[in-house]
């Protein structure tokens, strides 16, 4: 590695290819939690230098101040390594409680940044996190036959395809347990 780019040896074969892929990923992840967590020790340390040390590091303030807020709500203890800096970043804002709740999902069910940001959205709109236990499905292995079959149906009943799917559960549970429709 140099400042301006990686250096790769012509003989590389495709193992250490990929070894340095997830190399790269875990300094990319890493270096946001040292930002933070140099951040953090500055400000209390060194009260009067944190405009300089924001442009030291010649990220935006606000990217900065995103690392440090994150790294100051997840004490060294609590952070997962199964999961990036930005899984953490999207939970800061939560209780403790429901910080753990939210990675032990992402975690367990390997979601991404996206699909972990995608469930606390749906979370919220549904009115609260009891309603998200829901977003928490596993995923269903099916051929492409079969999904393009059920998006099909979910299409022509005018519903979303991840509305049509519960409703065929909840039938399908229903039925399975004699209850009511």
């Amino acid at each position: 590695m140099t400042p301006t780019g990686l250096r790769i040896p012509s003989g590389l074969d495709f193992e250490g290819w990929q070894r340095a892929g997830y190399r790269l990923a875990q300094v990319v992840n890493s270096s946001a939690w040292c930002i933070g967590d140099w951040i953090v020790h500055g400000q209390q340390r060194y009260t009067d230098r944190y405009q300089r040390a924001v442009e030291m590091v010649g990220l935006e303030y606000k990217t900065v101040r995103n690392y440090a807020s994150t790294a100051r709500r997840f004490p060294h203890a609590r952070r997962r390594e199964a999961l990036s800096f930005q899984h953490h970043a999207e939970v800061a804002g939560l209780s403790e409680d429901q910080q753990e709740m939210w990675l032990d999902r992402a975690e367990n069910l390997r979601w991404s940044r996206n699909k972990l940001r995608l469930s606390l959205r749906a979370a919220r709109n549904e009115g609260g996190e009891d309603k998200a236990a829901a977003v928490a499905i596993p995923r269903i292995a099916a051929d492409r036959d079969r999904v393009l079959r059920w998006q099909a149906a979910a299409q022509r009943s005018r519903e979303s395809f991840e509305h049509w799917i519960v409703a065929m559960l909840d039938e399908a549970a229903a039925a399975c347990l004699d209850e009511p429709a």
